[in-house]
């Protein structure tokens, strides 16, 4: 008989306890692993410094996923996929770094054509404001003509960034965003650029996947590695016009 599966069980009482080592997790639904425990800054630290991380929805408990394979953006010197510097060829947009945090989670939030609601709650938006507010969670924003068309937002521990949401308020928004964030990334030396699972969109946007193994591994790595607190800035030269800027 096959063994039984086990999910694993967090204390919402203790933000300091262990998880269980992702190679533990389920293989159907792919890479569920624990349920339960809080959001707190200390416990999204140790998950996701182990490859793991939350998502649920609204009306479910928390759930924690570690799925094989994992989906990244290479940081490595291949160039950037042709869809992405087709678009970042554009001069009509400017892109920041941390500078409306709250307006992109409120914008991944919002739910798309054709579902009825969201994965990212309150409670959820509460918790990444909360890291944010710490100096690990980050946002990048594009903008036109003052008006903000896409972004993304997500995580840095050392030198692995774990990107959670993305959004497009016009075609390419947020292909911008990923193009100019991985530029930075790269740029600053870090080593992983995280996006979860994959999806049609990510590997036309030059996404490839990695056996879990090998991307908790490489993460035990990269964040222990120097890590580079917010608020962020650019270092690199990006379209930033003031006439196509952020308005306020």
């Amino acid at each position: 008989m096959d063994s039984p599966v086990r999910l694993y069980w967090l204390d919402p009482r203790d933000p300091t306890q262990a998880f269980p080592e992702p190679r533990l997790a389920m293989e159907e639904p792919n890479g569920l692993l624990a349920i339960g425990g809080d959001l707190s800054v200390q416990r999204l630290i140790r998950a996701y410094s182990q490859g793991i991380f939350p998502w649920y929805n609204p009306d479910e408990p928390i759930l924690w996923w570690s799925p094989d394979p994992r989906v990244v953006f290479p940081l490595d010197e291949r160039p950037a996929a042709r869809t992405l510097r087709r678009e970042a060829r554009r001069r009509d947009y400017a892109v920041t770094l941390d500078r409306a945090f709250d307006r992109v989670i409120q914008q991944c939030a919002a739910p798309r054509a054709n579902q009825r609601g969201t994965w990212l709650g309150q409670e959820m938006q509460r918790a990444y404001r909360a890291m944010h507010a710490e100096g690990y969670a980050h946002s990048i924003e594009v903008w036109k003509h003052g008006q903000l068309i896409g972004g993304l937002y997500g995580l840095a521990l050392g030198r692995a960034f774990f990107g959670e949401s993305m959004f497009s308020a016009e075609s390419g928004g947020s292909k911008l965003a990923v193009y100019w964030l991985r530029e930075q990334l790269k740029a600053w030396r870090f080593d992983i650029f995280d996006c979860q699972v994959g999806s049609d969109h990510l590997q036309r946007l030059g996404a490839e996947e990695w056996p879990r193994d090998q991307f908790v591994n490489r993460v035990h790595l990269a964040a222990t590695r120097g890590h580079r607190r917010g608020p962020w800035q650019f270092e690199v030269p990006v379209p930033s016009h003031v006439a196509h800027g952020p308005s306020g």
